[in-house]
């Protein structure tokens, strides 16, 4: 298994791991250039073929006197074809992400998780924050 940051070379692979349907593909492409500066995929290779991707979505807090870099990443989209899993490849994808992080000087990552993958991040060293808060419309 190789875990790399993807390229433009990998854009219809990633598509595929999200479902976009063919038609969409341009849409998708194109988004995926216009936000290449803040959200970075990542992919897992097995024998020449992408089986995995995450991404990390850096973004910006307003700065303060004390911190005027307040960086921080988001893990989004994690997703491993269903034949692969349990491999160690959705591991290995976090564990990329979180040396990107740890080269970028991030403040923190934050992961939104399913119910079923939340033993999943809290064993890559993600833990329950107090306060953290979400609000949701109606």
């Amino acid at each position: 298994m190789i875990v790399r940051k993807a390229g433009v070379a990998d854009v219809v692979a990633l598509a595929a791991l999200r479902g976009i349907e063919p038609e969409n593909l341009p849409a998708y492409a194109d988004w995926v250039a216009a936000h290449a500066e803040t959200h970075l995929p990542f992919v897992a290779e097995v024998d020449g073929s992408v089986v995995g991707a995450a991404w990390l979505l850096i973004a910006e807090r307003v700065p303060s006197n004390d911190s005027p870099d307040r960086r921080y990443g988001d893990v989004q989209s994690v997703e491993v074809r269903e034949e692969y899993r349990n491999r160690g490849i959705g591991g290995a994808l976090i564990a990329a992400i979180l040396a990107e992080a740890g080269a970028r000087d991030l403040l923190h990552v934050t992961v939104h998780s399913s119910r079923r993958a939340v033993d999943f991040y809290q064993r890559a060293g993600f833990c329950h924050h107090r306060q953290l808060l979400l609000w949701e419309p109606d």
